[in-house]
């Protein structure tokens, strides 16, 4: 790959880290739940707030890419540990998104459900900037690349399984964290479960290949 190709994906992967910290800091806002892969370091920051949500997602991340490493062993690459600084990029991108938005009012119904929908449209954006981009995927998404490499099932019906899974952690957590009250997963999780995929296919579909042909100028 040529230097300048290599640097423009590489810019083009940080903005996807940018926009994917904004679109979940919107859904986040939005109080009705956050997406399934981030659903587990929302509860945690609820309950624990010496950290910023942000940074729970970082530590989340962190572990998610510590799972890689058990389960790939030897043919683990030492190039993905770049998720660790990314990772750390992607937690404030994220906060920077809550700093941002934290003067808009998110107490009325209706306007709760704008803002999972708008977070759920910029993330998908984000998402896409980073398939095109093509250089390293997020802790998540290699997590279950990873697991699916190990156990030889497909990937997409093992990212069905660890979102579910993930959700199922979120639940648990914070019926010990609050006395049996759920916090932080709510239908806000399952819209995002459901139209992330949505959007970031009606994105590829016009962005993918302007965006492909741009980086190989």
């Amino acid at each position: 790959m040529p230097p300048k190709e290599r640097i423009k994906r590489y810019i083009l992967f940080l903005l996807c880290l940018f926009f994917m910290g904004i679109g979940i800091a919107l859904t986040k806002h939005g109080a009705l739940g956050v997406s399934p892969v981030s659903s587990v370091a929302n509860v945690i920051s609820l309950k624990f707030t010496a950290l910023s949500f942000g940074m729970w997602l970082t530590v989340t991340n962190i572990l998610l890419l510590l799972g890689q490493i058990v389960l790939l062993r030897r043919k683990f690459k030492l190039f993905q540990l770049l998720q660790i600084p990314l990772s750390f990029l992607f937690g404030y991108f994220t906060d920077f998104g809550m700093w941002i938005i934290r003067a808009v009012p998110n107490d009325f119904y209706p306007v709760q459900l704008i803002l999972v929908f708008s977070g759920i449209i910029v993330l998908g954006f984000g998402i896409t900037l980073g398939i095109a981009a093509d250089v390293i995927l997020n802790s998540g998404e290699a997590f279950v690349k990873a697991l699916s490499d190990t156990l030889k099932t497909d990937f997409g019906n093992t990212k069905i399984a660890f979102d579910v899974s993930w959700v199922l952690v979120s639940i648990v957590l914070s019926l010990i964290f609050f006395g049996g009250k759920l916090y932080g997963v709510r239908e806000g999780t399952v819209i995002s479960a459901v139209c992330v995929g949505i959007t970031v296919k009606f994105f590829c579909k016009y962005l993918k290949k302007p965006l492909t042909a741009f980086l190989k100028k």
